[in-house]
């Protein structure tokens, strides 16, 4: 099966950035959200991108005129009915990934692949909403998605060959570079990322340093180009505390337990960047 037309569900700053890739790629895109105010803030920051592509000579203005002429944005699900292909990039949030799913089974033809996003969620209780579990799978991209390079594309134990084999392809056609992880919670990215961003809410919570001095160790000791603190505002804190307890639930280790400061912080509304506080100021 050729893709021609991509979906993306949810126009926020990773659903966005799917779109613009996608779009980049040559791909025709319907770009979905619940509210008209949500999609015209993923045009505007999209046009944004672009616009600092076109600044800095990696794109030319009819190259971006192309891309964004190739993204259909809209409120309406079943617009997805034309779609080969669609990426769900909601909430990190299971109940409402059922949902989606369970829609898009019913509205997208039967070739369709069913993509999630998800960081951390099971791809195999996903696709268990859906009547076509061989064509789900597991395309989690990395933040901001027109920088970084990484796919994690994880199969579900009934997801099949074909299915896999054209996200590895779909995923190359994008620019990135495709890395396998099998179904466990978390996969690898946030499996290896989550504990120590957890580790160092720890050592902030119990003393051991300031946030800035935690982040400092890290970035000029360790040669992280961000500290673990900074990061988990860009992710969101909700959504760190949301892959900590699949992580913590899914694998039964303690080893995983969230910290304390960090569901103090999110019950308080400080999210990081989204919300102007986190671990830093905004």
């Amino acid at each position: 099966m050729k893709v021609q037309t991509f979906g993306v569900i949810g126009a926020g700053q990773m659903g966005g950035g799917i779109a613009q890739v996608a779009a980049a790629s040559g791909l025709n895109v319907i770009l979905h959200d619940i509210s008209e105010e949500f999609i015209e803030r993923g045009m505007a920051h999209i046009r944004k991108n672009l616009q600092r592509s076109v600044q800095k000579d990696k794109i030319t203005v009819d190259e971006q005129e192309a891309i964004l002429d190739r993204i259909y944005a809209g409120t309406d699900l079943t617009a997805m009915k034309n779609a080969d292909f669609v990426v769900e990039a909601a909430s990190e949030n299971e109940e409402i990934k059922f949902k989606i799913f369970a829609q898009l089974d019913e509205i997208c033809p039967q070739h369709a692949i069913l993509a999630s996003n998800t960081s951390s969620i099971p791809i195999g209780r996903i696709a268990s909403r859906t009547s076509r579990p061989e064509k789900v799978i597991g395309m989690h991209f990395m933040n901001p998605v027109p920088v970084m390079k990484l796919v994690e594309v994880i199969r579900a134990l009934p997801t099949s060959d074909e299915t896999f084999n054209i996200t590895v392809e779909l995923s190359k056609q994008m620019g990135k570079t495709p890395a396998q992880a099998n179904d466990f919670p978390g996969f690898i990215a946030n499996r290896i990322l989550l504990p120590m961003i957890n580790e160092a809410i720890f050592c902030l919570y119990q003393g051991v340093g300031d946030n800035e001095s935690i982040d400092n160790v890290m970035k000029l000791g360790m040669n992280h180009p961000m500290g673990p603190l900074a990061l988990a505002d860009l992710i969101g804190l909700d959504t760190c505390l949301a892959i900590l307890n699949t992580l913590h639930q899914g694998l039964g280790d303690p080893k995983y337990r969230p910290c304390p400061l960090l569901r103090q912080y999110v019950e308080a509304g400080w999210l990081g960047r989204k919300s102007g506080r986190g671990f830093y100021t905004y």
